[in-house]
């Protein structure tokens, strides 16, 4: 059973940063694709970032390309979610998500098979 847990949410003032980071045990973390969505009140849940198992390739939604960085460590079997240059449009929660055995980095909700249970980000203006 995979288990994700998502940690480095908070409350934060436009322009600032934060460190999101995902725990991933279960199975083998270097087998999974792993991605970053959000969801704001009243709006779907949607893509963030996703990289694959080796961490060669990653893929950006267009709000995050600039300020966003994913990156993974393997060895710690964690995903991390460095976000710069906060706006009050990435006030969300965030989820962490896996996908076992596949290549492409999915932008979708359907690329992606298992979830953490999300950290709040609030950014103020």
């Amino acid at each position: 059973q995979v288990q994700l847990v998502e940690s480095g949410g908070g409350l934060v003032q436009t322009g600032g940063s934060l460190r999101l980071s995902c725990a991933f045990s279960g199975r083998t973390f270097s087998s999974y694709t792993m991605g970053w969505f959000r969801q704001a009140p009243g709006k779907e849940r949607e893509f963030v970032a996703g990289i694959n198992r080796s961490g060669r390739y990653t893929n950006y939604a267009d709000s995050a390309k600039g300020r966003f960085t994913i990156s993974r460590d393997n060895a710690e079997n964690t995903v991390y979610l460095q976000m710069n240059n906060l706006k009050p449009e990435d006030t969300a929660v965030y989820y962490c998500a896996g996908r076992w055995g596949v290549q492409i980095v999915a932008d979708n909700r359907g690329g992606y098979d298992s979830w953490g249970q999300g950290t709040q980000v609030t950014v103020s203006s």
